[in-house]
């Protein structure tokens, strides 16, 4: 049987791979962000209520995007979508850097583009996913996909390594912990420039032919809704536990510094980015849906865990063995539900599946934030691995008899 790493050796186009390439220079940045945001958030003076309150806003915000993009993007070529979601992102960051008051600061976390959690909720990602099934054959699909993941976790663990940067640079030189940390969101606008240059060069997602218009959901309504409302409580409970949010956690509860933060968030970006290798493989022994839900099962459990260790280096093992198994479910996720739906719905069914997500993770962070304001106890991982684990059980009781077309067609021998 070929070897996990096998299945990344498909044969990609240029388009493929710039996207892929996109999505691994987002990561490092958002790998970067999430880590340092709740200190930087705090260095200024804000409360922890505040800093959930911003971390909501900019989930909201990416929510907002994202419908945007659906109920108004189709007659919009999905490279220029691209193209205008990377300038939202240079505003962002450069907004980042200079505003100054809570309420200003809010307002760009609601229009901008800034990703708090480990994983994309931003517009760019429902674009991205209904564009690479055109770059591959079906059969390289879920292997595609994984790759795509797999770039995101590994920039995102180095982005996240990086955190500790700030601290180093305050340390050796006149600037402020604060002025150090703005200089990571002039970063951030500058990645979003060299994104902008990345999708005027894709040769996919150009203008619509006149006679094939956009569809919207037609005979896959019924199942892309049931999906959306399912992993809207995955989301639910996700948005509980994002990265921004176990930052805090560790901060409020152990003391971590944000550098021993960003290393853990390093290791942990490493370990998820192992997990995409086995998730292909996984996916045709025992189906997309067994894969998503098997693996992430147990991961939730771990979560709810670290919230009971008494330590600090325990709490972080669950977290670290929580990643080896809680991404595995994003690239077969996505494949299944490009897989069961027409090509052309697949732009249609990327929003509305994504943004109820994006809309469900949205206010936990603010509860997450006021529960850490009242007491540092892990309340909110316990809540996020409950809803989430309700999330798996509900999935697999729902959609294991519900598979993509290669699933049902015996593979030759």
């Amino acid at each position: 049987m070929a070897s996990p790493v096998a299945a990344f050796r498909l044969r990609s186009s240029p388009d493929a791979r710039r996207i892929v390439r996109a999505r691994g220079l987002r990561a490092l940045v958002d790998g970067l962000i999430a880590v340092i945001l709740p200190g930087y958030l705090l260095a200024r003076g804000f409360d922890t209520f505040q800093v959930g309150a911003v971390i909501t806003a900019t989930l909201l915000g990416s929510a907002a995007v994202t419908l945007l993009i659906g109920l108004r993007g189709g007659g919009v070529p999905r490279r220029h979508l691209l193209q205008l979601i990377a300038v939202l992102m240079i505003a962002t960051g450069l907004g980042f850097a200079t505003v100054g008051g809570f309420a200003a600061l809010l307002v760009v976390a609601a229009v901008g583009t800034i990703n708090p959690s480990s994983g994309d909720v931003s517009g760019f990602l429902p674009v991205e996913q209904a564009l690479l099934p055109d770059t591959v054959p079906s059969t390289s699909r879920t292997s595609l996909f994984a790759r795509y993941s797999l770039t995101a976790s590994l920039a995102g663990a180095f982005g996240a390594l990086a955190a500790g940067g700030p601290e180093g640079i305050a340390r050796h030189t006149a600037l402020s912990l604060e002025q150090a940390q703005r200089g990571v969101f002039v970063v951030y606008a500058g990645i979003g420039l060299v994104l902008l240059l990345q999708y005027r060069n894709l040769t996919v997602g150009g203008a619509q032919p006149p006679d094939q218009p956009p569809a919207r959901l037609g005979p896959s309504r019924a199942i892309v809704y049931r999906l959306a409302a399912i992993f809207s409580v995955d989301s639910l409970g996700g948005g509980f536990a994002v990265q921004s949010i176990l930052v805090l956690w560790l901060s409020l509860h152990f003391h971590l510094s944000t550098a021993t933060s960003g290393a853990i968030f390093f290791w942990s970006g490493l370990l998820s980015a192992s997990s995409a290798l086995l998730a292909p493989r996984l996916a045709k022994r025992i189906g997309l849906i067994r894969t998503m839900v098997f693996t992430h099962l147990p991961a939730n459990f771990l979560l709810m865990a670290a919230a009971l260790m008494p330590t600090a280096p325990l709490a972080v093992a669950c977290l670290l063995a929580r990643s080896l198994l809680s991404q595995m479910d994003v690239p077969a996720r996505t494949s299944y539900v490009m897989a069961i739906v027409r090509p052309e719905e697949r732009a249609a069914a990327a929003s509305v599946t994504n943004v109820p997500r994006s809309l469900a993770s949205a206010l936990p962070p603010l509860a997450a934030g006021w529960m850490l304001e009242h007491s540092t106890f892990g309340w909110p991982l316990l809540l996020a691995g409950a809803l989430k684990a309700i999330y798996d059980l509900s999935l697999l009781a729902m959609f294991r008899d519900i598979r993509p077309e290669e699933e049902r067609v015996p593979s030759p021998a």
